[in-house]
């Protein structure tokens, strides 16, 4: 083998290692091969535009560091952002506390709108919360099983048996989504906080061919 050739095969050897690396640091980021894309099959079934996205994950973060920052251990908060809209779930001790998180969410950037669900009371026990995430993945289940419903356009969310469900839909998924969330045995209530399209703005949001 000469020289040339051996160079050529380690920068390839070192590009495909590159890409690996890359693709499992960044969890979801889509991997390229060949110029395919492979891994980005989710991003692609979404609702949201790429840019919404990537707006939703910075604001997850940014928010869930300024409320860490702010309340510290006095409150649980989870922060679930879609399409910009950000719903806060879990508990604060007063209802000072609980604005203020509100108003610290509020001032991330590209925030559109807050859905502030925040219960003002101690902490939810851990026996709580793993209820909640059970109850989550049968929620999800449940859509998945429905042969009239795109699973993967619902965002779902359980704080203390409460159900939260997000998404792009039209009026007749919602109320699809809705009906199979309260069929699902532990779920107290449903709350929709839903961006309710009609059916030509769900057409324009399909894939062009």
């Amino acid at each position: 083998m000469t020289t040339k050739n051996r160079n050529h095969r380690r920068a390839h050897a070192a590009l495909l290692g590159l890409t690996l690396s890359v693709a499992l640091l960044g969890g979801c980021a889509p991997l390229l091969v060949g110029g395919a894309m492979v891994g980005g099959t989710l991003m692609m079934m979404d609702r949201r535009t790429t840019g919404a996205q990537v707006d939703d994950q910075a604001i997850e973060l940014k928010a869930s560091n300024r409320v860490r920052e702010l309340a510290g251990d006095n409150a649980h908060i989870n922060i679930t952002s879609y399409n910009r809209t950000v719903l806060i779930t879990g508990e604060a001790a007063t209802e000072a506390d609980r604005s203020a998180i509100e108003q610290a969410v509020q001032r991330v950037e590209n925030v559109r709108s807050i859905v502030n669900e925040v219960g003002v009371m101690a902490p939810s026990s851990l026996t709580s919360r793993s209820s909640d995430t059970i109850i989550t993945s049968k929620v999800k289940a449940t859509l998945v099983d429905a042969r009239d419903l795109q699973a993967n356009v619902f965002k779902v969310v359980t704080e203390r048996s409460v159900v939260y469900l997000m998404g792009r839909v039209t009026e007749r998924e919602a109320g699809r989504a809705s009906e199979l969330a309260r069929s699902v045995g532990g779920v107290q209530k449903v709350v929709r906080v839903f961006e309710i399209l009609t059916e030509a703005e769900l057409a324009d949001t399909a894939p062009k061919k």
